[in-house]
């Protein structure tokens, strides 16, 4: 195993040490453990070994790899081999799509000699491609927990049941429409996990589940569920919630150890009495007592939909199924819909996800502010027979005259505005977009500058700004031959931000108007435009030498003094010239010559946002980090709220930014950070500046210097990232050059570090418990390396582990508020919270195994087992060596060591 370790780097990674060490206890590889998923190319390492370390490898039992590996085809076919073998993960998700999502592995089957794998007991394929059931899986002897969720299943094989000693089962986010008999056959299993797929009917056979605890069925199509449930009586958790059902049997109060049951959100307008007196059923989002259930969504109202909401716990991506009756959807984030009763024709999973926007596909126009996250609902292209109405929440613009909220809708080759109305909820007063569509793909609401348009007929027509009814367009007769849509916004600019951004009390400038046209053949006629003259201008006092015409192109990077190519009237207010083509067009007065270099100065302004940069450090934990770029005006309020819980330097000095625009944060100076983190590009933190939405993260940070003698004073920089595709040219050209691209430096300083916990036990990661020893002698004990050996493998399950381990709710939720934006800090202070409360425990090690079988983790419940037997032999041989093994008969445990 030494060879081995030298053979994966690890004595480069973790200093010096022996397999087993502490040095290497958080390294992919302890005894007969090897922990590939966490190296991008772990299945190129696990090939290596094998080809020059045969013999040790195929002693393996534990063992993880990642399926978004390119190599993992080759691998799968060295696995069998492995006849040791007792645990196997093969996950996805470990890579990430440019939305932030989790991407799928490749695996999509499994070599046939796969099923000579006699010992194997815990199989983990989820987050794959699978479509089948790959048989081989069939014929595992040994298999005790069998997950394959987030694939694409859409049945399970007829002699499924043939795997009589499976204990756990997972198939949850699957495409599951029907179950085999053969399931009534898996007499030993304890928890089925079944939600989230879609199915309709259950067989009665599942009633045969004799030893089963909790049975997961939420978020499938169900109508209702057999009788023969009731025979579960070992049954304590019923999941049936975001399901169809019209009824459920009277028969499941009598189930005698049944201490949940969830019917929330379903169709039930009457429930059973027996039921109803159940302490612990849930049974909210449903319509009780309702004949003919109404629904008032804004303005609108339906005598024949179901009410149904999503529970509000659910994260930023999930499903529900949609009905021809109908129904109303709230999400948590605040989303509704409205599916009017015939929007469907047949049941329908709609699935949704909440996206993180992205400049490089979310094209955003100028003067355009983002106010959401984007929502993407699938199927895509879908149509429905009637229209599905949509409110999504956003933040409130800064400048509600001149602009208008539109949700914008992504077809996926272009962007395009739907036809949205603002609504105020009336219990919290905050403002949402409503919009009607007949099919889904990708939505965000944004706010633009305020759009009137009008159809030009050949008898011609007028059009007026919203914003400023004195501007004005007259199409005179004949101007088209065939009818044209015309648009029409309008970008007012005060003359304080004229004489601000010019320095010249002289310059003034009469609001920007901006037209466009759907057609790209210019008008038969001139068209006439009405503009006001700049402030304090006036038919009376006019200079017309100072009076300038400009015309900008669609990008606003070049202006040009068309005063000299049209003829210019004058009124007491106003001035009217005639075009054939449309852009944008703006009446200057100046006494300077070279109005179009101004203007275009001026316009760049327009768009830019001037922000500083915060760091702040927390002041229980100053190595959690808290990064944020923030709009100048926000700055002290911002603070304000941060400061009971943080301490750092002063803001940045004041930069600009325009909306969308990509930067970067860098640690520098003896500081780094997790380099796998999803948002780390080239060891720098990746952030996109949007005006109204938070640009923040908070992160840990850690320093490679030895902070024993000394405390580290490190820095972040921000920097610029890749210049987006509208900007200007002169402000794309001052980016180029060796410092064109750094932006601001802020101090980090992390406090001189305390002896380590293996030296003198002390402050772990943050936590400052006691030295822990769990256990007793009987069972063996458990030490500080050893959890956090098993916390690096908990991963996103640590919520369900710690209610399993008797945190109550309040306490995960603290340690999921305190600890946000950094899931491996979540799990350290849910478990050593735990041991801390239950270090004089005889039986903790055993709760702590059960805990984590009963939230699906077979594999750490198997880990943890494994050291403890280790820990057993190698006391049992050091008390062999000196000769006391005859003294006492119940000194076999020891201390476990990895």
């Amino acid at each position: 195993m030494q060879k081995m370790a030298e053979l994966l780097g690890l004595r480069d990674e973790c200093g010096e040490g022996t397999v087993g060490s502490p040095a290497l206890s958080g390294s992919c590889l302890a005894d007969n453990r090897l922990n590939l998923d966490v190296y991008p190319d772990g299945c190129r390492r696990f090939l290596q070994l094998f080809k020059e370390q045969q013999g040790e490898v195929v002693q393996v039992e534990f063992l993880r790899l990642s399926s978004n590996d390119c190599l993992l085809d080759t691998t799968l076919g060295s696995l069998p081999h492995l006849k040791h073998l007792k645990s196997l993960v093969l996950k996805g998700g470990h890579a990430r799509d440019e939305f932030g999502s989790c991407q799928h592995g490749s695996l999509t089957s499994l070599p046939p000699d796969f099923g000579n794998l006699g010992c194997l007991t815990h199989l983990d394929l989820s987050f794959n491609r699978l479509s089948t059931l790959p048989s081989c899986i069939l014929h595992l002897p040994s298999l005790r927990v069998l997950l394959v969720s987030h694939n694409s299943l859409v049945t399970l094989p007829e002699d499924f049941g043939c795997l009589s000693k499976l204990t756990f089962f997972s198939a949850m986010k699957n495409q599951l429409k029907n179950l085999p008999q053969s399931i009534g056959e898996l007499s030993m299993l304890q928890d089925l996990d079944l939600s989230e797929n879609a199915l309709e009917l259950l067989p009665e056979e599942v009633g045969n589940l004799h030893n089963c605890t909790e049975l997961d069925l939420s978020g499938n199509r169900l109508l209702s569920i057999p009788d023969s449930l009731a025979s579960l009586k070992s049954l304590r958790r019923l999941h049936l919630h975001s399901n169809l059902l019209v009824t459920v049997p009277a028969s499941l109060a009598s189930l005698p150890n049944l201490s949940r049951l969830d019917l929330q959100n379903n169709c039930l307008r009457a429930i059973p009495a027996e039921i109803q007196a159940l302490p612990f059923v849930h049974v909210r989002g449903n319509p009780l007592g309702e004949t003919e259930p109404s629904l008032q969504a804004g303005n609108c109202k339906a005598s024949a939909a179901v009410h149904c909401t999503i529970n509000k716990f659910m994260h930023s991506s999930g499903s529900f199924t949609v009905t021809s009756e109908g129904c109303r959807v709230v999400l948590a984030c605040g989303i509704h819909f409205y599916f009017p009763p015939g929007a469907a024709s047949a049941p329908l999973r709609i699935c949704f996800r909440s996206l993180t926007p992205d400049p490089r596909w979310v094209k955003l126009r100028h003067h355009d502010v983002l106010l959401s996250r984007v929502l993407e609902l699938q199927p895509h292209g879908v149509q429905f027979q009637q229209e599905v109405q949509i409110w999504m929440p956003y933040v409130s613009p800064q400048t509600p005259h001149q602009h208008e909220v539109v949700v914008r809708t992504f077809s996926g080759q272009s962007w395009s505005d739907l036809k949205t109305r603002v609504e105020r909820k009336r219990k919290s007063k905050k403002y949402v977009a409503h919009c009607c569509v007949l099919h889904f793909s990708w939505f965000l609401v944004v706010s633009r500058l305020v759009q009137n348009e009008c159809k030009v007929p050949a008898e011609g027509t007028l059009l007026f700004s919203g914003v400023d009814p004195n501007i004005k367009v007259i199409f005179p007769p004949g101007v088209t031959k065939e009818p044209r849509s015309v648009k029409l916004q309008v970008l007012p600019v005060s003359a304080e931000e004229i004489q601000e951004i010019t320095a010249n009390a002289g310059c003034r400038a009469s609001p920007l108007l901006y037209l466009s046209q759907d057609c790209t053949v210019d008008f038969l006629k001139p068209v006439r435009i009405q503009l006001p003259l700049p402030p304090g201008v006036t038919g009376l006092n006019l200079d017309r030498s100072r009076l300038h015409i400009l015309h900008g192109d669609l990008e606003g990077q070049t202006w040009n003094d068309i005063t000299s190519e049209v003829v210019l009237e004058f009124t007491h207010l106003y001035a009217v010239f005639e075009v054939t083509h449309f852009s944008w067009y703006w009446l200057w007065y100046t006494t300077k010559t070279y109005i179009g270099g101004i203007a275009k100065k001026v316009y760049e302004r327009l768009r830019l946002y001037q922000v500083n940069f915060i760091a702040l450090q927390r002041k229980k934990d100053p190595e959690q980090v808290l990064l944020q770029c923030v709009p100048k005006h926000k700055v002290d309020p911002v603070l304000k709220k941060l400061q009971d819980r943080y301490r750092g330097p002063e803001p940045s000095d004041m930069v600009e930014m325009f909306e969308g625009e990509q930067f970067f944060a860098a640690f520098e100076r003896g500081i780094s950070i997790d380099m796998d983190r999803p948002d780390c590009v080239d060891g720098r933190l990746s952030f996109i500046f949007y005006s109204h939405l938070k640009n923040m993260k908070e992160i840990y940070v850690t320093s490679p210097v030895d902070r024993k003698g000394q405390a580290v004073k490190g820095q972040v920089s921000f920097y610029r990232g890749a210049v987006p595709d509208s900007i200007p040219e002169d402000a794309s050209r001052r980016r180029k050059g060796p410092d064109s691209l750094w932006l601001a430096t802020l101090p980090i300083k992390l406090p001189q570090l305390k002896p380590r916990w293996d030296e003198n036990p002390g402050p772990l990661y943050g936590f400052s418990f006691p030295p822990l020893n769990l256990g007793n002698a009987e069972t063996g004990y458990l030490t500080q390396a050893n959890l956090l050996s098993i916390a690096r493998r908990v991963g996103a399950d640590w919520q369900s582990i710690g209610l399993s381990l008797g945190l109550s709710y309040q306490q995960i939720e603290r340690i999921g508020y305190n600890n946000r934006e950094d899931l491996n800090k979540q799990i350290l202070d849910m478990l050593f919270s735990w041991a801390q409360q239950n270090s004089e425990d005889p039986e903790c090690v055993s709760k702590l195994i059960t805990a984590m079988k009963e939230s699906g983790r077979q594999d750490i419940a198997d880990e943890v087992e494994a050291i403890i037997e280790l820990g057993r032999q190698k006391y049992s041989e050091s008390i062999r060596r000196v000769g006391l093994e005859q003294e006492s008969s119940t000194e076999d445990s020891a201390i476990a060591m990895m």
